[in-house]
């Protein structure tokens, strides 16, 4: 892992927005940057300095979620209205419509070969839609509350959701079978996501609590107890290595997994910071808070090109498998590492807790 280079920085912000702001992501090739807002319209901010931002409407209500399609040629929002908008992220925003659920849209995300969409509703069901045509394909019906969150794997194999029953389930692609729930939440889990290893996922709670587990052992590694309020979203960065949080205590903290410990916290948000994403490289985050604007940060803190990285660890020969065993092999070792850590950083961080109390 490299050594943290300098801290992160504010690179610039965007006003816009008429009402808080619930949701960013990047675009894969850095270009566009997409946010969701109370006021139920979608813009599209462009990272070039003097370029003029893009204004979607069509939504009916509140936007709650967007999501880039990973080729960056599309673009997914779903709303309070019950719908999910596809649209062309360009000049004229044109879009396709489709009432996904009977109640609110809270959540939309690509399979990473693009050609299924991921829901999730109010209504209390996870949905999996084809892109093409947006046709239903099959539902995921056991959460007893509003399902806050759903993702796919990396490999596209595994589902995971956040529900406001407290739980954090991990479905089963193929068989649509609930393979695990998560239930160590004391209360609504507001946001799940993927390790990009694929091997584990961390949740957030209104508890204000951090939590991570292995999907395939189901083990706790890790809990951080770090903000003071509900955390409302998390965004691994790409090399895995660190994970950035939003909360309603107005900051931002950036934690390194492999240390288990709190890195940064950052104050930038006026009021609760509601959404925050790290770009597809990690060179960037986004955040965006009731504050109504979107910030843009350069993480400095980690200045690996990843892409290089993979490069250089991959073998011509056995490009496609070795790659993938390499990492897992790796992230097993870090896991191993970081749980036999884990035990001796709390007891490290309570000893300079009592340092720091007069």
């Amino acid at each position: 892992m490299a050594a943290p280079c300098s801290d992160p920085s504010l690179e610039r912000h965007f006003k816009g927005h008429r009402d808080a702001v619930t949701c960013v992501d990047f675009s894969v090739n850095m270009k566009q940057l997409a946010s969701g807002s109370m006021d139920s319209c979608l813009m599209i901010w462009h990272m070039k300095p003097q370029s003029r931002a893009y204004r979607f409407t069509g939504h009916k209500d509140a936007i709650t979620c967007v999501n880039f399609s990973p080729s960056g040629h599309l673009l997914a929002s779903g709303s309070r209205d019950k719908t999910v908008r596809i649209w062309v992220p360009n000049v004229k925003g044109e879009s396709t419509m489709f009432r996904a659920h009977s109640a609110t849209v809270r959540s939309v995300h690509f399979c990473s070969d693009g050609q299924s969409l991921v829901t999730a509703s109010d209504d209390k069901t996870v949905k999996v839609w084809s892109t093409h045509r947006q046709r239903f394909l099959f539902s995921l019906n056991q959460h007893i509350n509003w399902v806050r969150c759903a993702k796919f794997s990396p490999d596209g194999r595994l589902i995971v959701s956040a529900s406001d029953d407290k739980t954090v389930k991990l479905w089963d692609k193929t068989s649509r079978e609930c393979v695990y729930s998560y239930c160590e939440h004391g209360s609504f889990v507001t946001y799940v996501d993927f390790h990009p290893s694929g091997t584990c996922i961390a949740a957030a709670g209104m508890d204000n609590t951090v939590k991570v587990w292995d999907v395939r052992t189901h083990r706790l590694l890790q809990h951080y107890q770090l903000h003071s309020a509900a955390v409302n979203a998390l965004s691994f960065h790409p090399s895995g290595n660190y994970l950035i949080t939003a909360s309603s205590d107005s900051t931002l903290k950036i934690l390194d997994l492999m240390e288990g410990r709190l890195l940064y916290t950052l104050h930038g948000h006026q009021g609760p910071a509601t959404t925050v994403a790290f770009s597809r490289t990690g060179e960037y985050f986004a955040s965006g808070g009731s504050d109504e604007q979107v910030m843009v940060w350069k993480s400095n803190f980690d200045n690996v090109d990843y892409g290089e990285v993979i490069k250089v660890q991959r073998p011509p020969s056995t490009l496609a498998t070795s790659t993938g065993n390499l990492t897992v092999s790796i992230l097993e070792q870090r896991l191993t590492l970081t749980e036999d850590k884990l035990k001796q950083c709390l007891e490290n961080q309570q000893l300079i807790m009592q340092r720091a109390t007069p």
